[in-house]
């Protein structure tokens, strides 16, 4: 298979929130598999941060603040990418916060903000950049999603129930927008090694031991290992792919679970 199917040369590609971990290592991906990239975020800081990792990595990112949450924001921001960088080719909503509260703890406005930030914004941008694709007859939207999802945890009600929907927002954006030559599609990433995450990645921690007895790879993932899927959904290889979330989980979802030392390496 030619590697031509993968090839980004020329595009243009927001990646929402991509000043960090996983955004960046996508943002990353499709720049050198030949990408314009454009990143937003609501601080200047972080976006002068990775303003200078991006050029470190040899690559120019044009970066500007906007709220994913505000739609006259949000209609602000993307317009001016088009003027300055050119009509958004790719689109990846991979802004997002948690909360990781109980039910009974969590306040409404903390549950609304998460809804706000994971499932509300996603349609917000989307619909913004979907009107510029509709008119070109082509485009890639690649939503963020979750293994929650599909299946909830303790504590994150609020995020669980953003990207239980965010999923089924992905198939009907499919529904709508196919006919126009929009590919929609969504990426369930697994648990992946992050700054986030550090603190609970030391031997010894429950929800470490939870990550590595749950999943068959036996390992976290990387934000890199997400790229693959990543070019897959953004490229001519992905033409025929729609409505699908693809989980990148280290076989996670697929495991009831294993009894100890059961997938152990001998």
């Amino acid at each position: 298979m030619s590697t031509a199917l993968f090839d980004l040369t020329g595009k243009v590609a927001l990646v929402t929130g991509a000043t960090h971990g996983i955004g960046m290592a996508l943002a990353t991906g499709f720049a050198r598999a030949g990408a314009k990239i454009c990143v937003n975020d609501i601080s200047d800081e972080k976006l002068d941060a990775c303003r200078k990792e991006y050029a470190a990595r040899g690559i120019e990112a044009y970066t500007l603040n906007f709220d994913v949450t505000s739609e006259a924001d949000v209609d602000r921001g993307i317009s001016k990418v088009e003027e300055a960088v050119g009509p958004i080719d790719i689109l990846v909503n991979n802004a997002g916060i948690i909360k990781r509260v109980p039910i009974l703890d969590m306040k409404v406005e903390d549950y609304r903000l998460v809804i706000e930030v994971d499932l509300v914004a996603p349609f917000i941008v989307s619909r913004r950049v979907a009107r510029k694709m509709i008119e070109q007859r082509s485009g890639k939207i690649i939503n963020m999603c979750s293994m929650m999802s599909v299946y909830g945890r303790q504590n994150v009600s609020a995020y669980a129930s953003a990207k239980g929907g965010l999923k089924l927002l992905t198939q009907n954006m499919c529904c709508e927008w196919a006919k126009y030559n929009l590919q929609v599609n969504g990426i369930g990433p697994g648990y992946i090694a992050t700054a986030q995450t550090e603190p609970i990645r030391i031997d010894g921690h429950p929800f470490n031991n939870l990550v590595m007895t749950r999943t068959p790879a036996g390992r976290w993932g990387e934000p890199e290992d997400l790229v693959g899927a990543a070019l897959l959904l953004a490229s001519k290889a992905g033409d025929y792919i729609n409505g699908q979330v693809i989980y990148v989980d280290g076989g996670i979802l697929a495991n009831f679970g294993y009894v100890e030392g059961e997938n152990k390496v001998s």
